[in-house]
C-alpha cells in the first residue's frame, strides 16, 4: 500500500474543511465510504485511486453545496 502524502494531506484538508465550515455536511462523510479496506480481517487493504475517488466525491459535495448559496 503505497498512498501519496499529498493524497492524505489533501483528503485530511477537505474533511477539516467540512467539519469545520459545512457540518450540516458531515452526515456525507460517513454515506460516502467508498474507502472502506476490502479483504478478509488482517489483509484488507486500501489503494490509491479508491482515496481519490473518495476525495473527489466530497469535493463534489462541498461545492455543489457552496454553489446553491449556502
Amino acid at each position: 500500500m503505497n498512498i501519496s502524502q499529498k493524497l492524505l494531506t489533501e483528503l485530511s484538508t477537505v474533511t477539516r474543511d467540512i467539519e469545520d465550515n459545512y457540518p450540516e455536511l458531515q452526515k456525507h462523510l460517513d454515506e460516502t465510504r467508498s474507502t472502506l479496506p476490502q479483504g478478509a480481517n488482517g489483509t484488507a487493504s486500501i489503494n490509491e485511486e479508491d482515496l481519490k475517488n473518495y476525495l473527489n466525491e466530497l469535493k463534489e459535495i462541498r461545492d455543489k453545496y457552496k454553489e446553491e448559496g449556502h
